[in-house]
């Protein structure tokens, strides 16, 4: 690489680097304030997530249209805010007018700020847990990325994600959550790292999928709201995929238990016996 193009790089990471830094700040002090903060942050992120879902998709956020959608969203996190879980079901139903793509997305950007919304619940670890992990599997497979290379992951979904930053996504995610539950003295390590493993994997199935719909509709970033990440859909698409499932794990397993603590087996018997017949 030429030196113009190594100084472009630094530049790069640095700006990325910058905006990493502001970010964690920020979701940190809200995902430990709790209460409001926390609210205000998670329905923010809803509703701008839901703007940038609705422009790539061909709807102007600020038409009549635009502003319909991403009011949906906000009403959709405030009713989970209030407590009103029963009410993400007709949420979902009312999203079928928006078309099938669109109604997709939205659900589940509706679906993960209602996970992480039920996650506060159960105090700080929950979501920290949760998010740690995301972000280890996300930094750990660029880095790995970039300093292993190798043959590619999905090249017709995203060509610059290979296999050696996939395993080493994985690697991060299981680290980061023993980690925790080492620190935390909450749960066992073996059976942290088996769910921190299944967080990283839907970490990383998000990320793919909204390289996927980026690259069928032939753009590049979601936004440009954070600057060397592009939008809050390029940073927070494996948080998108993953905080759902902690959150079902955490639905089964009761109040007061991180999820991360019960076996897969609980679950699924939880799961088995909350389906009707």
């Amino acid at each position: 690489m030429s030196d113009a193009g190594n100084k472009s790089a630094w530049r790069d990471l640095r700006v990325r680097l910058l905006s990493a830094i502001v970010l964690v700040a920020v979701a940190g002090i809200g995902i430990g304030a709790g209460g409001l903060l926390y609210q205000i942050l998670i329905i923010g992120a809803m509703a701008g997530m839901a703007a940038e879902a609705a422009t790539l998709l061909g709807v102007p956020v600020k038409s009549w249209r635009g502003i319909v959608y991403v009011l949906w969203a906000l009403g959709a996190g405030l009713a989970a805010a209030t407590g009103r879980w029963d009410t993400f079901p007709i949420f979902c139903v009312t999203s079928l007018v928006f078309g099938a793509p669109l109604c997709a997305v939205m659900c589940v950007i509706v679906l993960s700020g209602t996970a992480l919304q039920w996650l506060r619940l159960g105090g700080v670890m929950p979501v920290l847990f949760v998010v740690c992990v995301v972000v280890a599997s996300d930094s750990c497979a660029y880095l790995t990325g970039r300093l292993v290379g190798g043959p590619k992951l999905a090249p017709r979904i995203s060509p610059g994600k290979t296999r050696s930053g996939a395993v080493g996504g994985l690697v991060g995610a299981v680290l980061a959550g023993s980690l925790i539950a080492q620190i935390s003295g909450q749960g066992g390590i073996a059976t942290a790292a088996v769910w921190a493993a299944l967080l990283g994997v839907a970490a990383q199935t998000g990320d793919l999928a909204e390289s996927a719909m980026k690259r069928a509709l032939g753009v590049k970033d979601s936004g440009t709201l954070l600057p060397g990440h592009g939008g809050l859909l390029d940073r927070f698409d494996g948080l998108v995929a993953a905080a759902p499932l902690a959150a079902v794990a955490s639905l089964c397993v009761g109040a007061g238990v991180p999820f991360w603590q019960a076996g897969l087996h609980a679950v699924f018997a939880a799961l088995a016996g909350k389906l009707p017949g």
